[in-house]
């Protein structure tokens, strides 16, 4: 039989094994953060460069989605109000129809843009999606007035 403290006798390659339970530190509930917790070894989560420092809640994104559904609700009368105008003015219906979408998906474009600013500035309002949004928005937007032109 082999003795385990006896280095003569133990095997090359003990393979592993779990620690003693007498030599592993205690670990009792956590109690947060890095210096406060009773955790062995101290855990520190620094926020990266561009990263957002805090998340959306989903109460932010709930009213945020309410708001911009009425919203959507709000767009959708002023483009039957503007197609309405159009028509009056003797433009061709078609046109005026494509031209009152256009206004619809332009300021629908714009309100998600303005309704993600405020849900988060920190994750929202950045070049990516606020700029693509209100550029593209202000593009349908201008198209629908020369589309309306004709």
């Amino acid at each position: 039989m082999q003795n385990p403290k006896d280095p003569a006798s133990a095997p090359a390659d003990p393979g592993f094994r779990l620690p003693n339970a007498a030599s592993a530190p205690p670990i009792g509930p956590f109690k947060g953060g890095a210096n406060g917790g009773t955790s062995p070894l101290p855990i520190e989560i620094a926020p990266m460069d561009g990263a957002p420092v805090t998340d959306t809640s989903t109460r932010d994104l709930a009213i945020g989605g309410a708001v911009f559904l009425v919203l959507l609700i709000g767009f959708f009368f002023v483009r039957n109000a503007y197609v309405h105008h159009l028509v009056v003015k003797r433009v061709a219906p078609s046109s005026a129809g494509s031209a009152g979408w256009l206004m619809f998906v332009g300021l629908s474009l714009v309100s998600a843009a303005g309704v993600l600013a405020v849900i988060n500035p920190g994750k929202f309002l950045t070049m990516a999606i606020t700029a693509t949004l209100v550029l593209i928005g202000l593009i349908a937007i201008i198209a629908a007035l020369f589309v309306g032109r004709r």
